[in-house]
């Protein structure tokens, strides 16, 4: 089954396909929305939810360090920020970790605003979407909100290996480098001028995998999401965010999704997150799991 990185990764390079100076949706087809809905199948609307005392979230399973089950408790900074935005809104959170699909049109569909074919059902927040403004175009069905964290790709490196300065992508010509198979880091990799990494990059089923190959000397750097190689980290080991040459889609942000017929729950929900960046409490949950916080811009 592809990994969550790779479903990131088509919504992200997605929108590098629109053509220059066209505006905003210009050359986008309305599609149709969906009709006869069953209330328990599309979610529940704010008040629904304050009353019965408790909202649920659908978050990515084995997505270390944002959602992922350890000694029999669901945790993480994306299951952290689900409690705090309960907490705003005065209810209980309740979580379903759900498996990447093989596009994140799939994943909104299926836990967002349709439900799967088989077994289980959306939830009234899904957390971690990455937003696109091209994407969100094509996938009416869903507000794209919440948007609490900017992701960059970086690269992990073992400090013995790189003495002097840290390393960048042209030195994996000569030296071994681990990234998650069929993610961003390894797209952008492989696609290097020439193919001239293609020998070195070294696949592993997860970005965690590829930073417990660094760690074991497997390699001598790894690539891929920031926080996801500082969840890996050692003493022996370093990150850094370096330029990276022609890689338009090496920074995105991370947000939330809610059903597009619930304005009440997206406007609550991104007003909790608003709140929670202004006062420090996101920052803290990203502190707290050894994260570094990198805000959006305030638009």
């Amino acid at each position: 089954m592809k990994q969550l990185a790779g479903a990131l990764a088509v919504a992200i390079l997605g929108g590098l396909w629109a053509q220059p100076g066209a505006a905003r949706c210009a050359d986008h087809v309305p599609q149709p929305k969906p009709q006869n809905t069953a209330r328990d199948i599309v979610g529940r609307d704010l008040d629904t939810i304050v009353e019965r005392g408790f909202i649920t979230f659908a978050a990515y399973e084995d997505f270390a360090p944002w959602s992922y089950e350890a000694g029999g408790r669901i945790q993480g900074a994306d299951i952290d920020l689900g409690r705090m935005i309960a907490a705003e809104l005065g209810v209980e959170a309740r979580f379903t970790l759900v498996a990447a699909g093989e596009t994140l049109d799939a994943d909104l569909r299926n836990w967002v605003w349709k439900g799967p074919i088989v077994g289980g059902s959306v939830a009234n927040v899904m957390l971690h979407v990455p937003y696109d403004s091209e994407f969100a175009c094509r996938v009416e069905q869903v507000v794209f909100t919440g948007q609490y964290h900017v992701e960059e790709v970086a690269i992990a490196y073992r400090r013995a290996a790189y003495p002097e300065a840290p390393p960048v992508p042209a030195y994996f010509r000569f030296d071994s480098v681990a990234v998650e198979n069929d993610s961003i880091a390894d797209f952008y990799l492989s696609a290097f001028p020439g193919g001239q990494l293609s020998g070195n990059i070294r696949r592993y089923p997860s970005a965690a995998a590829a930073m417990a190959g660094l760690a074991r000397g497997e390699t001598k750097a790894a690539m891929g999401p920031l926080a996801q190689l500082e969840a890996g980290l050692t003493a022996q080991t370093a990150v850094h965010v370096p330029p990276l040459p022609g890689f338009a889609a090496g920074r995105w942000t991370a947000g939330v999704a809610v059903h597009f017929s619930y304005r009440p729950l997206a406007y609550a929900v991104e007003d909790a997150i608003a709140a929670g960046l202004q006062d420090g409490r996101i920052a803290a949950i990203f502190a707290a799991h050894g994260l570094s916080h990198r805000p959006p811009e305030l638009r």
